[in-house]
This record gives C-alpha cells, sequence and structure tokens, in this order.
C-alpha cells in the first residue's frame, strides 16, 4: 500500500486584498509517516532602561532556584523555565574618553560589545549580535529580525543631540554606523506582518480605515480550503493561531479608536495610552512572528535607555532616570524597585503566554532563548559589572533552566553571546570583547 499524503508547504500564505498570513507549524507539514517538523530555535533581547535596583534583583545564592528575590517574584510561576546570571560584564560601556554619555555607551554596546565612537561628528558602534546572527539565517524567514520598541528619545525629550540619539534609541546595529531603528506604533508592526507590502496613500488609508474589515475576512476563502486538508490537531492549532491574530487587531483598533486618530496624516496609527497594554499588544505580536517563523530573531527596547517617563499607573510622578540618582535616599529607591517589577511584570505575562501557546515540539517558549536584561546595573553609580540577565526558555533543550549560575567577576557579557551564537548557526571565533564560550549553560 502507498501512502500519497501531500505535505502542506511551510511557506503557505493565506492571501487575499493586501493581505498575507504566514501559518503557525502544523503536522501535516510533514509528510506522511515522517516526524512532525521541528520547530527553529528563536532568540530575542528585552532590554530595560536605566539598571535596576540591584538590592531587590540580586539572588543571595547559587544553584537551583528556590525563593526569588522582590523585583523578580512575578517570574515564580516561570521558575523552571529561567537560567539566572551573575557577575556578566560590559566593559566596553565603561567611560574612557566619554562622548555618547554613560546611557548610550551602555545601550550602544549591549549588543555590539565594543565601545561606541566618542565624537560629536559621527555614530560608530559595530554589528550587533542580532545581526551576525541575522545575517547567517535570515534568509530562511520573511524578516531576517525585527527591530520593537515602545518609546522615541527624540519624541520624549530624552537627548540632547543625534549621536546621542542613535546610541539610546537603538539595539541593532546592520553595520558600523546604521542603526535598525525599533518599530514603535502597533498598526505599523502589525501591518508588517500581515501586509502585502503594497504602500497606501493617506486617502487610501482613509478609505481603507472606513470600511475596515478584519484582515481575517479577506484571506477567509484560503483559510477554508486549507482546513479541509487538515486533521483535528492542526484545525484546533489554526483556529487559535487566527484567535490570537483577531484578537491583537482588536486591541489595535480600540487603542486607535481611543487616541482620536486622524486618518489623514502620513502616518495615522497611534499608540496605547497604557504602558501595559502597549507592551502587551507589540509581545504577542512577536509571539505571532515566532509561531509563524516570520523571524527567528529580535530585538525589543522596553524604553529607550536614559527615558524619564513617569510611571503615573503605579502613583509615581517622578521620571524613571531623576529616580535612579536617588543617592542612596530610600523612598526613590523604593519607587525605582516598583518600575522594575512592573517591568518584569508584564514581561512574565508575555512569557506565561509564550509557555501556553503549543506547536509541534512543545510550547514557543521551549524553543526559545529570550533574554531580559539591562545594561547597567546600579544606576545611581552607573555600574557596568554583574548586569541583571535571565534568559527565559531553553532554545530546545540547550540551557539548562531553573538555575542562578554566578561567574567570576569581570566574565565579559560577550562570552554569552558567543554561546548564543553558536546556537543559532552563526559560529564566531570572536565577538566584542569576549574571552571564549560561557560554561556551565547545558545540563
Amino acid at each position: 500500500m502507498f501512502v500519497t499524503k501531500k505535505a502542506i508547504s511551510r511557506r503557505t500564505l493565506l492571501r487575499g486584498m493586501g493581505t498575507a498570513v504566514a501559518l503557525p507549524f502544523l503536522d501535516s507539514m510533514a509528510p506522511a509517516f515522517a516526524q512532525a517538523p521541528k520547530s527553529p530555535t528563536r532568540l530575542a533581547f528585552v532590554y530595560v532602561p536605566n539598571g535596576m535596583d540591584m538590592r531587590n534583583w540580586t539572588l543571595g545564592y547559587e544553584g537551583p532556584l528556590a525563593g526569588l528575590s522582590p523585583i523578580l517574584k512575578p517570574m515564580e510561576p516561570l521558575k523552571n523555565d529561567m537560567l539566572l546570571f551573575g557577575n556578566l560584564t560590559h566593559n566596553t560601556g565603561r567611560a574612557l574618553l566619554d562622548g555618547a554619555g554613560d546611557h548610550g555607551r551602555c545601550s550602544g554596546s549591549y549588543l555590539t560589545g565594543v565601545q561606541v565612537k566618542k565624537t560629536l561628528t559621527d555614530i560608530q558602534a559595530s554589528v550587533s549580535m542580532d545581526q551576525v546572527i541575522a545575517n547567517r539565517i535570515g534568509s530562511a524567514t520573511r524578516f531576517p529580525s525585527l527591530e520593537l520598541g515602545l518609546e522615541d528619545a527624540r519624541q520624549a525629550g530624552d537627548c540632547d543631540s543625534g549621536y546621542s540619539c542613535a546610541y539610546t534609541n537603538n539595539l541593532a546595529w546592520k553595520s558600523s554606523s546604521q542603526p535598525l531603528p525599533p518599530i514603535l506604533e502597533p498598526r505599523q508592526l502589525f501591518e508588517r506582518l500581515f501586509g502585502d507590502g503594497v504602500a497606501l496613500s493617506p486617502q487610501e488609508r482613509d478609505r481603507q480605515r472606513k470600511y475596515r474589515r478584519s484582515i481575517l475576512d479577506f484571506v477567509l476563502e484560503d483559510a477554508r480550503s486549507l482546513q479541509g486538508q487538515l486533521g483535528p490537531t492542526d484545525n484546533r492549532k489554526l483556529d487559535e493561531y487566527m484567535t490570537s491574530i483577531r484578537e491583537v487587531e482588536r486591541q489595535i483598533e480600540k487603542s486607535e479608536s481611543e487616541a482620536k486618530v486622524d486618518p489623514h496624516m502620513e502616518r495615522p496609527y497611534g499608540t496605547p495610552p497604557d504602558f501595559a497594554e502597549h507592551f502587551k499588544l507589540m509581545a504577542d505580536m512577536l509571539t505571532i512572528a515566532f509561531q509563524a517563523d516570520l523571524t527567528r530573531v529580535a530585538t525589543f527596547l522596553v524604553t529607550h535607555e536614559g527615558t524619564s517617563r513617569a510611571y503615573r499607573e503605579l502613583g509615581i510622578d517622578d521620571g524613571h532616570h531623576p529616580l535612579t540618582h536617588h543617592r542612596n535616599q530610600v523612598d526613590m529607591m523604593d519607587k525605582v524597585a516598583r518600575i522594575n517589577t512592573y517591568h518584569v511584570e508584564q514581561f512574565s505575562k508575555w512569557m506565561q503566554r509564550m509557555k501556553a501557546t503549543q506547536e509541534a515540539n512543545g510550547s514557543v517558549l521551549d524553543d526559545s532563548m529570550i533574554v531580559y536584561g539591562a545594561g547597567l546595573a546600579d544606576p545611581n553609580n552607573h555600574i557596568h559589572e554583574n548586569l541583571p540577565t535571565m534568559i527565559l526558555g531553553s532554545g530546545g533543550r540547550f540551557l539548562k533552566t531553573g538555575r542562578n549560575v554566578v561567574y567570576r567577576r569581570e566574565t565579559p557579557m560577550c562570552n554569552l553571546f558567543l554561546s548564543m551564537m553558536d546556537r543559532m548557526g552563526a559560529p564566531q571565533q570572536h565577538f566584542g570583547d569576549s574571552t571564549g564560550y560561557l560554561d556551565q549553560l547545558s545540563a
């Protein structure tokens, strides 16, 4: 007996009227009797600004994770999926002959591992490690990498020159003088992920908004045709995936309505006024991009470095950056800790959603390495050693999670990057100020 089951192509798209929806990993993408397609390893860096209240971040022990520190407490449901690091350092973030400012140096060097250029007439970092990976494996996906963020330093008035903005606004660098600015607006990211690449005029956008339907309505015919080829498990996966897209779409529409956006503007899309809502929208779209294998590499700038944003939703009217220069005043330090914890809460909720999103080999989180951290430790003194760093997900059982690993003092952060680049299929002999691969990562 011959089995002639035809596998669905991994590159299948649901199309219709300016829309292209990629599919998640499905069992039907494997030929008959073959194993389900293996999910790829994904990598993302989630960068938080202005350092950390290390009193409330650092654990007082090494080894298997037991009780977590106050800032890390929201990560309790994910304790077995976490790997914490101590004593990783970015020596290149320290001042030599100043120029970019300490905040510019810490973010400019974070993924590049080099001392950023210290002149007022030029910017220069280096190719960031995410782009080293994207250059090697990016041809396998629609987007070699995605760059996301929540705030622009220029709009917020938090930088005083073009060169300092370039460092504080960007994590990803395509070349030594070409940063890759993050997408800040949910609608812009949504249309990049699901549009067909055709640019619309303001008038066309106006018409589209007036008669807007869900993008899922436009691909309905393709979706129905595909469902007839799928088994019950794949149909359930597809339904859950499409539902997640529609939920993001609804939230974007809601935020735009509340923002009272003028559709005749060149970029007529608003951002949610609520920080947590904005974070969730961008994070959920990144999860969808990972599910559909639209990209395997991403950076997420959780507000720009040096931000003076006030967190009034927490009852904090002071700017974040001024608070971090607290001069050991306990009330200011406690406010910084509350902001740090708030950021971790949003991250934890996202990671829990990724863990609940199942695919062929487990959850989306299982096959990911999501790095959460800052380019400064104690912000009051602008400390660049013992940087607060954790990874969620095991990268397809590459990392042994559920631990706190403390290395020798001054261990280069770039040693971690070297190990991660190797795991992502872009091995390097050297990167930044690396001295070798980081040990104690695997089981």
